[in-house]
């Protein structure tokens, strides 16, 4: 995951609203996966701005998944629980596509691909 960190925030300010994203995008699920969004590889890029708006550009396994037009939504609501966050934009991207090199190691495990 690609990210871009605003310049007028606290470090430890950013590194908490990291951790704490990072803890809520691993509470949303890929329905057809057993593993979370983040540890599929799922999210590519968050931006954090100075006024703590995120931007998050997430893809999905394939283009046609049948929850391509929810799991947006599920990973705004996500974000938005997250302390000191005002806004939150998701874009869904499909370039490059989503292959099974993006999944962490917990992830392959989790679906025996080791």
């Amino acid at each position: 995951m690609a990210s871009s960190l605003p310049s007028g925030l606290p470090e430890g300010e950013v590194e908490r609203i990291t951790s704490d994203l990072i803890g809520a995008l691993k509470t949303v699920y890929d329905p057809e996966i057993p593993v979370d969004i983040y540890e599929l590889g799922l999210i590519y890029r968050v931006d954090l701005d100075d006024d703590r708006n995120l931007v998050i550009d997430m893809t999905l396994t394939a283009p046609g998944c049948p929850v391509a037009g929810e799991m947006p939504g599920w990973v705004e609501n996500a974000a938005r629980g997250v302390e000191g966050v005002q806004d939150v934009t998701v874009n869904m991207v499909f370039d490059p596509p989503w292959d099974a090199s993006r999944m962490s190691e917990e992830a392959q495990v989790a679906l025996n691909w080791w």
